[in-house]
């Protein structure tokens, strides 16, 4: 039998500088990410469900393009393949935009389902009432449909999280990055990518918690649903 290899930290802690200033671009990266993915996934889902036919049936081929075809191939297309439709971005608005576009894909099926899971009849009760429809949205829609799309919504920035790895292929200098860095000229790809996983790991924990915390203290204001 070999001998067993042991962890050697060294590479790791020469380059704790480094570390934490990537460290702190993936998690800048993800939050506006998540963010913007949030707002245009919204945007996509009233503009499907109160503009123009013609409107609706473009967002849903888009969302469906996007929800179809993997992030990596997006990156690709949209870094690579911009400069040829006149589109040259760096590598962190490159990364941004992609991340975005692709959350708010899935985000705008996240509110798509909070609409219709609103009771019709409170939707009845407030044009009866003469709201229009940016008040019905803004007092009965959003109200209503917050403590639905919570959880879903959590478990999508979570999802976005982790696919800022992704990020890396297009040398956005994110953790990822740094690390496959050290890893190829420092030949501590194992200790690299321990670090790596444990950083993801301890970010999604903390996500999940805030996303309970937060569900815990708006169930409260729970709607009746019939």
């Amino acid at each position: 039998m070999g001998r067993a290899v042991s962890f050697d930290w060294s590479p790791i802690l020469a380059q704790l500088p480094d570390l934490f200033r990537s460290a702190g671009m993936t998690f800048l990266i993800w939050l506006c990410g998540a963010l913007g993915a949030v707002v245009l996934g919204f945007g996509v889902a009233l503009g499907a469900r109160y503009g123009p036919r013609a409107l609706g049936f473009v967002l849903r081929l888009c969302v469906e393009v996007i929800r179809g075809t993997p992030f990596l191939i997006q990156l690709f297309l949209l870094y690579y393949g911009g400069p040829f439709i006149g589109l040259s971005l760096e590598p962190v608005p490159a990364g941004l935009l992609g991340l975005t576009v692709y959350g708010a894909a899935y985000f705008s099926e996240i509110f798509r389902a909070g609409f219709e899971a609103v009771p019709p009849g409170h939707v009845q009760a407030a044009e009866c009432l003469g709201l229009s429809p940016l008040q019905i949205v803004v007092r009965i829609f959003i109200p209503e449909m917050t403590m639905l799309v919570l959880p879903p919504g959590v478990n999508m920035a979570i999802v976005l999280l982790k696919e800022t790895a992704v990020l890396s292929i297009i040398t956005v200098p994110e953790l990822t990055f740094e690390m496959q860095a050290i890893g190829s000229q420092q030949y501590a790809f194992v200790e690299a990518m321990f670090v790596l996983a444990c950083f993801y790991w301890a970010l999604v924990e903390l996500s999940g918690r805030l996303g309970r915390l937060a569900e815990s203290r708006l169930s409260r204001y729970r709607f009746a649903t019939t």
